[in-house]
């Protein structure tokens, strides 16, 4: 499951100031760059998620543990939007290998699946109603697009975020299995389409 074909796409957003002239250069973290996650992020990602789903629904989608958890399994199935070296927005995903979404899927991966379970979506408050969300979503989909083992990505939200998924492409499959509490969920799907055309044409 080698993603190093796959990775010149994380890296197409790497931009750093112009230099004057007269100016000596120096080292500068780049501007804007989309990378694959590490535990090391762990906190980080988890202290954005927090802030973005406790105050509207009271629960977090992956606890602290389960980011570090999957972060060390399937880290190629991460993405995570960095300005000046600050994280501002992630994605998380694992694999599974049903049709459909259980709870099973909350927690584990499943490493000879073909669908990804996109776990959580979260930017950082200062950086929201910008459009990062939507814009890191769809460079995830297209990375997935160069992973030839990928067929599928599923997610499960609440109604008020199906607009949202529905502009990424996602279709609606239903009410999901799972329930969080009082929470219930939709499940949507999205189909990963045309890997060979992605391949030749996106450098995968």
């Amino acid at each position: 499951m080698s993603v190093v074909s796959a990775l010149p796409f994380f890296n197409t957003l790497h931009t750093r100031a112009p230099i004057s002239p007269g100016r000596q250069r120096r080292h500068t973290l780049p501007a804007s760059e989309f990378r694959s996650l590490s535990p090391e992020d762990a906190i980080s990602v988890f202290e954005i998620e927090r802030e973005a789903f406790i105050s509207v629904s009271g629960e977090c989608p992956l606890h602290l543990d389960e980011v570090r958890h999957f972060l060390t399994l399937c880290p190629e199935l991460s993405l995570g939007w960095f300005e000046e070296g600050r994280l501002v927005a992630f994605i998380i995903g694992s694999l599974w290998d049903q049709e459909r979404l259980t709870t099973d899927a909350l927690t584990l991966h499943k490493p000879h699946g073909s669908t990804v379970h996109i776990h959580v979506l979260a930017v950082h408050r200062t950086f929201r109603q910008q459009g990062k969300g939507s814009i890191l979503m769809w460079r995830y989909l297209q990375y997935l697009r160069c992973l030839p083992y990928v067929r599928r990505a599923v997610l499960m939200c609440e109604d008020f975020l199906v607009p949202f998924y529905q502009k990424s492409g996602f279709k609606v499959q239903g009410p999901c299995e799972i329930t969080v509490g009082p929470l219930t969920f939709t499940e949507m799907l999205y189909h990963v389409r045309g890997h060979a055309l992605m391949r030749r044409n996106s450098g995968c």
